[in-house]
């Protein structure tokens, strides 16, 4: 079984409240548009973990098309990229470094 090290817990830390900050600031701007509860119904098409809520059901609620559902999740997906690199972009010296450090943040979430 693999030790939580203290240098293991801080990698973690750091991922996780990278990723927070990513989120945030995700959902400040879904607030700015005044789309707040659709943030909130669509955030979890973020992760691969189980949806609670299917496409059809979110297009019946907002009243939109089950393809705009689609699109939305997918500029949704796209936007939350583009701030994780943007966030990510400032904790390294040279923006080549930015796809090793994704890679990095997704082996120490994994682990």
């Amino acid at each position: 079984m693999d030790r939580l090290t203290p240098e293991r817990l801080f990698e973690r830390r750091w991922a996780l409240q990278l990723l927070e900050r990513v989120l945030a600031r995700l959902r400040q701007e879904y607030a700015r548009a005044e789309k707040t509860d659709l943030f909130e119904e669509l955030k979890v098409f973020l992760s691969g973990s189980a949806r609670p809520v299917s496409h059809a059901e979110l297009a019946a609620k907002y009243e939109i098309s089950v393809s705009a559902v689609g699109v939305a999740v997918h500029r949704l997906r796209r936007r939350y990229g583009e701030l994780l690199r943007h966030e990510i972009a400032h904790t390294v010296n040279d923006p080549q470094e930015v796809d090793d450090e994704i890679r990095h943040l997704i082996t120490v979430l994994g682990r």
